[in-house]
């Protein structure tokens, strides 16, 4: 007899919470602190689970008290460089306070996130949460049962620390124009980005305003190969510049455009977002938008230790970090071809403007 692997749905909190009628942090304390929740409403609780097929945590169902000294740091990809300097000021600050942190990888799915969320709710104290990839809501329903900061997405009832996207983007685009250029291609990231949107929607407005054409490709994977693909779109008419959502996929647009004759940056300039150490490696050096990714992670851990002893928070605007434009081999002045009357030939000159 054969056995067929059949991948399985995962039952969660809120389906137990759906079927039994109560709050999801309600099914959460039945499981994790079962003496704060009325007993009636814990047996049905767990009846209800039992029948749906839900498991609990058993190091939560383990746990005496809250106070376990652990923090929650959610990220979209470990396999993202951009992630490595944020970990590491995270855990320099945890470190600091006897914290000690637990990385969770949600592989750029706001399913497979919340579904992590979920279990590490009774394990730990508080969370911080790098590029989140659920839908505001989903991310205000964590942040009822534990303090929370979370990383490039403004909520406002919610503690934010983002990067001065909108100013990076400006700068980018002053660039370009003192190079002479006046068009550029965007390289769309994930939709479920917040920072893809205000990124696009900065260059968009603030291109239009000084003048440069702007124009979307994507959205693609935010990696080397999710580049590559959007470079490949963009051969049929390659543009003359092109900002990417991230130094990944600025790397892979950029690969796909020179190992098809394109000469970067003599026809085509580049620029991405992060500041990664892949950036200064690569051939031509990349322009980037940099981003204080360290000081982010030490910042928003900082932060949420401060909730848990009992701060709170104001519900005003995110805390804005400082961007800075690394300026590198990728970008250069744009090169107009153009007819000589006396001879007519083809040249190619740099741009006057």
């Amino acid at each position: 007899m054969g056995v067929t692997d059949q991948p399985r749905t995962q039952v969660t909190i809120y389906d137990v919470a759906r079927a039994a009628g109560v709050a999801p942090s309600t099914v959460s304390r039945t499981f994790a602190r079962p003496g704060r929740v009325n007993a009636e409403t814990a047996a049905r609780v767990r009846q209800v689970a039992e029948d749906i097929g839900y498991r609990a945590n058993p190091v939560g169902q383990a746990l005496p008290t809250s106070q376990t000294h652990l923090l929650g740091l959610m990220i979209s990809d470990v396999a993202n460089p951009f992630y490595s300097q944020l970990i590491r000021g995270a855990q320099i600050a945890a470190t600091q306070a006897g914290y000690e942190i637990l990385l969770a990888d949600c592989r750029e799915s706001g399913t497979r996130e919340r579904a992590a969320l979920e279990r590490l709710v009774p394990v730990v104290e508080g969370f911080v949460i790098g590029s989140s990839r659920m839908a505001d809501s989903a991310l205000r329903t964590i942040a009822k049962q534990r303090p929370m900061v979370v990383l490039n997405r403004s909520l406002r009832d919610v503690p934010s620390v983002i990067t001065d996207n909108v100013s990076g983007m400006h700068t980018a685009v002053d660039l370009l124009r003192e190079l002479g250029h006046e068009s550029v291609v965007y390289v769309a990231g994930p939709e479920a980005s917040w920072a893809d949107g205000v990124r696009f929607r900065a260059l968009r407005d603030y291109g239009t305003a000084s003048g440069l054409h702007t124009h979307k490709v994507g959205p693609f994977l935010p990696t080397f190969e999710g580049g590559m693909a959007a470079g490949r779109v963009m051969l049929e008419k390659p543009p003359t510049a092109v900002i990417a959502y991230n130094d990944l996929m600025a790397i892979g647009v950029m690969h796909a455009l020179i190992t098809s004759g394109l000469k970067v940056p003599e026809q085509v300039s580049i620029i991405g977002f992060d500041d990664i150490l892949t950036s200064q490696l690569v051939l031509p050096t990349l322009t980037t938008v940099a981003a204080p990714t360290r000081q982010m992670g030490m910042t928003a851990v900082n932060n949420v230790l401060a909730i848990i002893k009992g701060a709170r928070h104001g519900g005003g605007e995110a805390l804005v970090m400082p961007t800075q434009l690394k300026v590198r081999g990728s970008t250069g002045q744009r090169r107009r071809k153009r007819v000589s009357p006396a001879l007519g030939t083809t040249m190619v000159s740099g741009s006057a403007s």
